[in-house]
């Protein structure tokens, strides 16, 4: 052993790669003047590393403890090995190897630092809207696959000027082989055209930007090109121009999510808590649902009828420099017609989008994987007992008691960061719903979530989903052995999962709320060994082991299986389908199937015929199928309250309802409950309305 030193071979699992770890290894050995050499291979980072005892070990103990923030170690093994008398410690190339996966770094909002060089004249990269480090900017929208190097991501073409270059090539510069870099000598531009449908004017060649902030000043209508596809962005302060968005989109009510430049410009819409604060701020910058303050002079056709807005900060150097020449918040809505994919590359989005909007504004840098906002809300313990806008406390200054932080859509910057199991399974791929699709695929203890796809309604979507799958099956080395699927026999996804079970796969049928628990028990980190749960699933819809519509359920679960302990008694639906979209049916229905009469309702104000038709298909049984779901029940109490008789999104009903129901002040709290029944029967439990 020469001179006492020691050697180890260090593998480290985890988000380890476009995240500055390896210049981060480098300064640490550095430090501790250790010699060796690190590398990323397909299934992370390998290091050998020599020096003394003492120093190995304080080198072993901060790798972890001291790790790049956007780092994340999942698991660190060391070994032994004969010492070798390096003399220097390098960086070497990366390593492709067979059949060995990582975990990959979702896309990461612009760093302060980043945003200090943007905003600065005397900087070389002054406003170009691509600035990036090892810190943020683009990862998985841009990986084709792994290891994540250069040639195998969407920058491949953009060869690096010498500036660049240097920086790259520097361990000690937080650029060091961050993969997107670039400047406006050698890497991506934007350009601005008008619309190909639309008689508009041609832009001026100069800055672009600040002509797209122009035209939004103007009540244009802009179609953005961001980081996972188009967005559709118009000034949220401009009636007009919210109303014409809504009406080319064809999204009558549907809330639009709204952009702005600073959190303190946020504040001066809505009331923002601490915890509201953190995600608005954090290297994800999701969507967050904020209280809005009456004052806001945004417009209420952003989010008619409700009490909430759609709240995001920007998080690409594009939007920091947009939101701050426009001068005012923006409309940034997805780039589609409603319930389509994203729109994603340029010619795409010319083509789909040449109706919606006015101008586009364009950039050469491909995206690989759509890419849809995440949006999260902070709920409130005593949501309904507590309203800072009418109570006697100063807003902002007494905070309700709150909840975790709960995700309504989980996409852009936390997909495809796995979860992990409390157990290893083996490799699965698991399709989804029909609405709001995700998929899952599963390796080791790993379970990878998809991006938000959508709802399950067309081709285009179908198309998206299975794309999205072949990504992942790339990405993570995945060939599943096993297909799950909701035993809904006329879902997509399952029609698609049905389609792809070969002689070497095995299929199993899923029930819908069974999966629900299972999911919130593998987000709690429940073991199989910890037993089953008492859980409950209240939905729209799910289909039911007994070939009914399920939705108000009370299960005894555990991963294995499940027994259904109770459930809201089945009511009718008259019309299926067109029960939902037009909630006056099922109140009609609810109350003819309770009462045996539909009395005279000023909210339920429909001809004489349409009322005695429903009544004949609850008799009759036609076209009526019986549902035990809570949003069914939720979609008629908001028809005979008045608050919405038709939807034109899905839950409207229910989600105006909420609003509705929220108190205006503290001295009127609810005190009554409404009254139901318990009834014992051999299918368990029934809760009689």
């Amino acid at each position: 052993m020469p001179g006492g030193l020691i050697r180890k071979a260090i593998s480290v699992r985890g988000v380890v790669q476009g995240v500055g770890f390896r210049p981060f290894v480098y300064r640490l050995a550095h430090e501790y003047g250790l010699t060796g050499w690190v590398l990323n291979h397909s299934g992370g980072v390998e290091i050998e590393v020599e020096g003394s005892a003492a120093a190995l070990a304080a080198f072993v103990r901060d790798l972890e403890g001291k790790a790049p923030p956007l780092a994340r170690v999942e698991g660190i093994e060391i070994t032994d090995v004969p010492p070798v008398g390096s003399t220097t410690f390098e960086i070497r190339h990366s390593v492709a190897e067979e059949g060995r996966y990582q975990l990959i770094s979702p896309d990461i909002a612009t760093c302060p630092d980043c945003l200090r060089e943007l905003l600065d004249p005397a900087d070389r990269r002054y406003r170009y809207p691509f600035t990036n480090c090892t810190n943020c900017g683009p990862r998985f929208t841009i990986i084709a696959d792994i290891p994540y190097d250069r040639p195998l991501t969407t920058m491949r073409d953009f060869v690096m000027c010498p500036q660049c270059q240097a920086e790259y090539d520097d361990p000690l510069d937080r650029r060091f082989h961050a993969q997107p870099n670039a400047c406006p000598a050698c890497g991506p531009h934007v350009w601005l055209v008008p619309s190909p449908q639309l008689e508009t004017l041609k832009p001026k060649a100069d800055d672009v930007i600040a002509q797209a902030a122009r035209l939004l000043q103007a009540g244009a209508i802009v179609a953005i090109k961001g980081l996972g596809g188009f967005h559709l962005a118009c000034d949220a302060t401009d009636e007009a121009a919210v109303r014409t968005l809504r009406e080319r989109k064809k999204r009558p009510a549907k809330p639009l999510a709204v952009m702005m430049a600073t959190l303190e410009e946020v504040k001066q819409h809505c009331w923002v808590s601490e915890e509201e604060e953190r995600l608005l701020t954090s290297p994800q910058c999701p969507i967050v649902l904020l209280q809005w303050r009456p004052e806001s002079n945004i417009s209420r056709l952003v989010a008619p009828r409700n009490n909430y807005l759609g709240v995001m900060l920007p998080y690409t150097p594009l939007h920091h420099i947009l939101l701050r020449d426009v001068g005012r918040p923006l409309v940034m809505t997805s780039g589609n017609l409603s319930e389509e994919p994203i729109a994603r590359d340029n010619d795409e989005a010319l083509r789909r989008l040449a109706h919606l909007a006015d101008y586009f504004l364009l950039h050469n840098r491909d995206i690989y994987a759509r890419y849809d906002d995440s949006v999260w809300f902070v709920p409130y313990v005593s949501r309904f007992t507590f309203h800072p806008s009418s109570s006697n406390l100063k807003p902002g200054t007494l905070e309700p008691e709150t909840a975790l932080s709960q995700p309504i859509r989980r996409s852009r910057g936390y997909a495809p960061f796995p979860t992990k199991l409390p157990f290893k399974v083996r490799q699965i791929l698991a399709c989804g719903a029909e609405l709001k699709n995700t998929f899952c695929v599963t390796r080791d203890e790993y379970a990878f979530l998809s991006q938000h796809i959508g709802d399950m309604e067309n081709l285009e979507t179908l198309e998206h989903f299975e794309t999205t799958i072949e990504l992942y099956k790339r990405l993570f080395r995945i060939e599943p052995e096993i297909i799950a699927y909701d035993m809904h026999p006329e879902y997509l996804a399952t029609k698609y999962a049905k389609s792809q079970v070969s002689n070497l796969q095995s299929s199993v049928p899923i029930q819908h709320h069974h999966a629900h628990i299972a999911g919130c028990l593998a987000d709690n980190g429940w073991s199989p060994d910890d037993g089953p749960v008492i859980g409950v699933a209240w939905d729209g819809t799910g289909y039911g082991t007994d070939g009914r519509i399920w939705g108000g359920e009370f299960l005894v679960a555990d991963y294995r299986g499940f027994r259904r302990a109770g459930h809201l008694e089945y009511l009718p639906m008259p019309g299926g389908e067109a029960a939902i979209r037009a909630p006056y049916r099922l109140a009609i229905g609810y109350l003819y199937a309770l009462t045996g009469r539909v009395p005279s309702l000023p909210s339920l104000d429909i001809g004489e015929a349409e009322r005695r038709i429903i009544q004949q298909q609850v008799d009759r049984g036609i076209n009526c199928p019986q549902t035990s779901a809570g949003g069914r029940l939720f979609d008629a109490v908001s028809a005979l309250l008045g608050v919405r008789q038709r939807i034109t999104y899905e839950a409207q009903a229910a989600v105006e309802l909420e609003m509705a129901a929220q108190i205006p002040n503290l001295q009127s709290p609810i005190s009554n409950g409404y009254p139901f029944g318990i009834e014992e029967s051999e299918e368990g439990i029934v809760i009689r309305l």
